[in-house]
């Protein structure tokens, strides 16, 4: 069989790094050609366009990296970008705006192959309910006015129930929300308990010399490192692998207790008597509203601390899919040893 040589300069194009100079096909030469460029195409991971809100937060912005570092094409929305600087050297493009602006979302998602949801808190809203309800309303409408197809929506552990869990009430019910969605695709990721909370109370260990919370420190949860939980959405954003309404809960490598995550902090920043306190809700409260929160809003985050041991965080399954690897061991040595030594 003849063999022909065939230039393939608008294919390098195409397909940058996969074809070389030369192409050298059996005769007839476009047959094989056609075969070559599809058994290639099948091997590409195709690059996305992805939204990501919440890009400044936690699990946002851990998000982004990863997709980032992935070579996908992603849009970050904040209100403050110039704390997206770095993503934007990564190749990010950057929009600034926030979720009550729906025109802004719509134009987002309208681009996107995918998007990650996420419900963020308003420590100075006088009705946290509402303003729950009112920005799942605007994102549902920005995602129907959009066409956009998959969703990976933010949510928790505990949010099977719509009330008696604080805040977790309103991811509950956007989570109900988001399932009437005609011909979209949309997947919960309910997150543990994040590990990173225990950063929040870094300045009561410097100071006061114990960690400190409403929830009871004896009553086990799962817990977990949110670059855990940036990787598995960072996953679902990219290979598009749900469809219909979904939950994926993401609960770390097992369940802690608040006094056994003090005591491995304490081993760690050389106070092995660390202990933890059961703070009196009360006096958190009057903690928090001395510091500008709102009443109603301080009565979820309170409700949700001291709920904790009525078990409703412990409703989700445990298994190989809802396991993650980073222990509270490498957590505290590899990012709450160095915040704590700053």
């Amino acid at each position: 069989m003849a063999v022909s040589t065939w230039k393939a300069r608008n294919w390098k194009k195409a397909l940058p790094g996969i074809i070389g100079d030369l192409i050298q096909v059996s005769e007839p030469p476009l047959k094989h050609l056609y075969i070559i460029i599809t058994s290639t195409f099948k091997n590409i991971k195709m690059k996305k366009k992805i939204v990501v809100l919440g890009a400044t937060g936690t699990v946002g912005s851990k998000i982004t990296e990863v997709l980032l570092n992935e070579e996908q094409y992603v849009t970050v929305i904040a209100r403050r970008t110039e704390k997206l600087e770095k993503f934007r050297k990564m190749g990010a493009e950057i929009i600034a705006g926030d979720v009550s602006d729906v025109q802004l979302l719509t134009n987002a998602f309208s681009r996107a192959y995918s998007a990650f949801l996420i419900l963020p808190d308003n420590p100075m809203a006088e009705n946290t309910r509402a303003y729950q309800r009112q920005v799942t309303s605007n994102l549902i409408q920005a995602i129907e006015n959009s066409g956009i197809k998959h969703i990976v929506n933010m949510s928790s552990v505990g949010s099977h129930m719509h009330e008696g869990n604080g805040m977790m009430a309103g991811t509950g019910e956007q989570e109900v929300r988001l399932n009437q969605l005609k011909d979209v695709n949309v997947l919960h990721l309910r997150s543990a308990y994040f590990m990173e909370n225990f950063l929040r109370i870094m300045g009561m260990v410097k100071k006061m010399g114990f960690h400190g919370t409403v929830a009871d420190g004896d009553h086990a949860i799962p817990m977990v490192a949110t670059k855990d939980v940036a990787e598995v959405a960072a996953m679902h954003l990219v290979n598009l692998d749900f469809t219909g309404k979904r939950v994926h809960a993401v609960m770390g490598p097992r369940n802690y207790t608040y006094r056994e995550l003090t005591t491995i902090i304490g081993k760690a920043i050389g106070i092995p008597d660390l202990h933890y306190v059961q703070i009196p809700a009360e006096q958190a409260r009057q903690t928090f509203l001395s510091n500008g929160f709102s009443a109603d809003f301080v009565t979820n985050l309170i409700e949700m601390g001291t709920a904790i041991q009525s078990g409703f965080m412990n409703y989700q399954k445990r298994d190989a899919s809802t396991t993650t690897p980073t222990t509270a061991e490498a957590f505290v040595n590899d990012v709450y040893l160095p915040a704590y030594n700053r």
